[in-house]
C-alpha cells in the first residue's frame, strides 16, 4: 500500500515552553485548522494530553461529516508528540511533531505519514487531491500560529 509524506517546519518567535504548552491543548487544534472542515473536539480521555490519551474530534471533509479519533502514541514535553489515528478518513496517519529551541524563538516540525484506504486504487483516485488538501491545511495552520505566536522565519513543505 502506497504511503505518502508530508513535512513541514516553521520558526515561531517565542520560547520553547511557550509553544510546546500551546500545542499540548487540544482545543488549539480546533484554532488552527481551518474552519472550512467544521473540526471540534468532542471527547478526551483524559484532562491532560500524555502518552495514551483518546482525543475524538468531528469535522468535515468535503462535506462529509467524518469523525476522526486518535491516540498520543508518544510524549516527550518540551521535545515531540506523535499522534496517530484509530478511526478516520485514512487507512493509516502518524504525525510526529517536533520542537526544538533555536536563536529567536522555537523550531516546529510536523512529519505526516499517511496512507489512503482501497489501497493502489484509493491512492490513484485520490492521491493528488488528498495531497493537496493536506498541503493546504498545513499552510493555514502556519499562518494561523503566525499570527497567534509570532513568526521568526520562513516555513517550509513538501
Amino acid at each position: 500500500m502506497p504511503e505518502r509524506l508530508f513535512e513541514a517546519e516553521q520558526l515561531v518567535a517565542r520560547p520553547l515552553d511557550a509553544v510546546f504548552a500551546f500545542f499540548s491543548v487540544p482545543e488549539n487544534l480546533e484554532r488552527i485548522t481551518p474552519p472550512w472542515l467544521g473540526f471540534r473536539l468532542v471527547h478526551r480521555t483524559t484532562p491532560d494530553v500524555r502518552e495514551g490519551t483518546e482525543l475524538t474530534y468531528r469535522l468535515r471533509i468535503h462535506g462529509l461529516p467524518v469523525t476522526w479519533r486518535s491516540r498520543i502514541e508518544q510524549w516527550e514535553p518540551g521535545r515531540k508528540f506523535v499522534d496517530v489515528q484509530l478511526q478516520g478518513p485514512y487507512a493509516m496517519w502518524r504525525h510526529t511533531h517536533t520542537f526544538a529551541a533555536v536563536e529567536g524563538g522555537t523550531r516546529v516540525g510536523d512529519l505526516v505519514r499517511y496512507r489512503l484506504p482501497l489501497g493502489r486504487v484509493g491512492d490513484l483516485l485520490g492521491g493528488a487531491l488528498v495531497s493537496r488538501d493536506v498541503r493546504r491545511i498545513f499552510e493555514y495552520r502556519t499562518s494561523v500560529i503566525e499570527r497567534l505566536l509570532g513568526a521568526a522565519g520562513p516555513a517550509r513543505g513538501s
